[in-house]
């Protein structure tokens, strides 16, 4: 992995033909460091976001030391890269054979669940362990996501009060969760989601000793600005205040794309161009998926040397190299009107899911990934400094 001061530096540098990934790990460290001053519990890293070694050791180094995992293949990797973690296998439906080794192998001893099935397999694979933390995950809307997960996952409320009174009986510890879906987009998703955890209370008369709020938290895209995060943690604390709890159960989160998103991004090389059509050397199934189907839009920079750019803007869709029809990336991506073939282009807010999600079609993979030092093209963190520095002032 080489380091580079900006992606300029990088691609005067390497002129590359091939698609290449770049890491900011100072944008890991602001981003961590909100969560941490900010978030009024336990911070738990979705590792699913991006596994990437790199990133892994960089958020362990700014102070995050428990884990979301959703596989052993999760597991495996943050055990061999820090035994000392404590993992939280939160996927709600995981194989017998793969519980049995997280439990005895590698010390896992928390584990999600949303139905009766999936409890009972959790006792046998663990031979009705007395050990365990067991969180119940509950349904609730996603209507503020851009990616719904709540068909997928989650007990409904009438499933809900039994499942808790049956862990009550076997957990070590109780959890309560649930999950607002991929980049929600309004912070009243969690406060509808602690209120659900509240009635569950009422009606039960058990008071989990962990209240889950999951994932979700957003990052910003051109087409998609969340309201400040500060705002979705200040609702948070609100409204765990309003249960009127003598005492408050343990309080975790599971972020991973607010914390991965600002420090990545990959640079492309445009092969050809069709009027407002740009064919790349990446695409939907490399690092582009979520600018495929999920029709997320990346913030996008030209990046040509000794040329002047125009500054007439023009809004382009791109295809990626495969050859499937499907390998299409909508848009609009913004950039300067004369672009043209073997210009390079950066796309920004690639630190979640992009690593993930590569694969080998048609031959076009690229595994190269470098450092940078400079600023991401678009930033929340940033932003957020500013209004900080400004009400200060």
């Amino acid at each position: 992995m080489g380091k580079f001061k900006s992606v300029n530096e990088l691609v005067n540098s390497l002129k590359p033909d091939y698609p290449v990934y770049c890491i900011r790990p100072s944008e890991i460290k602001k981003s961590v460091n909100f969560f941490r001053e900010n978030f009024p519990g336990k911070i738990l890293y979705a590792v699913k976001t991006n596994p990437n070694e790199k990133i892994i050791k960089q958020i362990i180094a700014n102070g995050i030391n428990e884990f979301d995992v959703a596989s052993l293949s999760e597991i495996k990797l943050i055990k061999k890269i820090y035994p000392e973690a404590k993992l939280h296998y939160m996927h709600t439906v995981k194989s017998k054979e793969s519980i049995v080794s997280a439990y005895s192998e590698y010390n896992v001893k928390s584990f999600s669940l949303d139905s009766k099935d999936e409890l009972r397999k959790i006792l046998e694979a663990t031979n009705q362990a007395k050990d365990l933390e067991l969180f119940v995950r509950i349904a609730i809307s996603n209507e503020h996501a851009e990616i719904d997960l709540s068909r997928k996952f989650g007990a409904l409320p009438s499933e809900a009060l039994g499942l808790v009174r049956l862990c009550k009986q076997h957990a070590k510890k109780l959890g309560i969760s649930f999950h607002v879906g991929s980049q929600c987009m309004h912070k009243v998703s969690y406060s509808k989601g602690i209120k659900e955890i509240g009635s569950i209370i009422k009606k039960t008369k058990i008071l989990p000793d962990t209240i889950n709020v999951g994932g979700g938290f957003p990052s910003i895209y051109p087409d998609l600005n969340p309201e400040p995060l500060i705002n979705y943690m200040q609702e948070i604390k609100k409204e765990l205040s309003n249960l009127k709890l003598n005492k408050l159960p343990e309080i975790i989160c599971e972020p991973g794309r607010a914390i991965v998103a600002e420090s990545g991004s990959t640079i492309v090389k445009v092969i050809l161009r069709k009027k407002n059509n740009l064919y790349i050397n990446d695409g939907t199934y490399g690092s582009l998926f979520d600018a495929g189907g999920p029709n997320f839009v990346f913030p996008s920079k030209m990046i040509a040397e000794g040329r002047v750019q125009s500054k007439k803007l023009t809004a382009f869709s791109f295809f990626g190299p495969t050859c499937d029809g499907l390998d299409y990336m909508k848009g609009p991506f913004v950039l300067p009107n004369n672009i043209k073939e073997g210009d390079y282009i950066e796309l920004g807010q690639l630190g979640a899911y992009s690593l993930t999600f590569r694969t080998n079609f048609n031959g076009f993979y690229s595994n190269e990934i470098h450092e940078l030092s400079d600023k991401p093209i678009m930033s929340m963190y940033d932003d957020l400094d500013k209004k900080v520095g400004s009400l200060v002032a």
